[in-house]
């Protein structure tokens, strides 16, 4: 009977999709822990929440990254279900609204008069038109927003 290295068998696990680039934990962090992070949590939560967890995932990722270790990736693992799990947890728990089965009968219906006419005037309706025609302005810029 031949031995899986730790490679072999945690690429094969179904939750690596969970797992974020190292980057994004230490960069995480490092806004958790800011002036401007700190300030956030206290308008929002009333205190300063603990970032200890993005500090340990970070490390994680770092160790998985470097030397593939299966520990560390079960931890990282673990961390993201969990984060994941608290996350979704209030959407599951709502017991306000009833979700949709399909859409409604009439989604697709024309829109009513007096917003076809503000479309017509709209920035969006001329870019389209602009677009459609082929007169569109290559600035070479674009804006994105994360």
């Amino acid at each position: 009977m031949e031995e899986t290295t730790a490679t072999e068998k945690t690429d094969e696990n179904p939750f690596m999709w969970l797992v974020r680039p190292c980057s994004i934990y230490k960069e995480e962090y490092s806004d958790c822990t800011s002036i401007k992070g700190r300030f956030h949590q206290y308008f929002i939560h009333g205190s300063t929440i603990d970032c200890a967890q993005w500090g340990r995932d970070a490390d994680n990722c770092v160790r998985w990254e470097e030397n593939k270790d299966a520990k560390a990736l079960e931890s990282l693992i673990e961390s993201e279900r969990n984060r994941r799990t608290g996350r979704l947890e209030t959407y599951i728990k709502n017991d306000v609204m009833t979700l949709r089965k399909s859409p409604p009968e009439d989604w697709n219906k024309p829109l009513p008069g007096w917003m076809q006419e503000e479309y017509k005037t709209s920035y969006l309706a001329l870019k389209s038109v602009e677009m459609k025609s082929g007169n569109v302005e290559d600035k070479g810029k674009l804006c994105t927003i994360l």
